[in-house]
């Protein structure tokens, strides 16, 4: 049973990823989220390359994806 209250707890940073760009696509989260991997060449093996590498960009997409949820 998981008693973490933290809303992330157990979803992995490429589910968060695939789920926001089934959501809002490609075009709309660079918009919100203005990075150039969302917005040049969008993938999401390279997307989650730099998000990996990149804690402030990783909150960005964690904030963003607990607002939709």
């Amino acid at each position: 049973m998981n008693n973490s209250s933290d809303p992330l707890h157990g979803v992995k940073l490429a589910t968060i990823l695939e789920f926001l760009v089934e959501e809002l696509g490609w075009d709309e989260l660079g918009r919100r989220i203005d990075i150039r991997c969302f917005n040049t060449n969008p993938s999401i093996k390279s997307s989650l390359t730099f998000l990996r590498k990149t804690d402030w960009a990783r909150v960005k997409v964690e904030r963003e994806y607990l607002n939709l949820i």
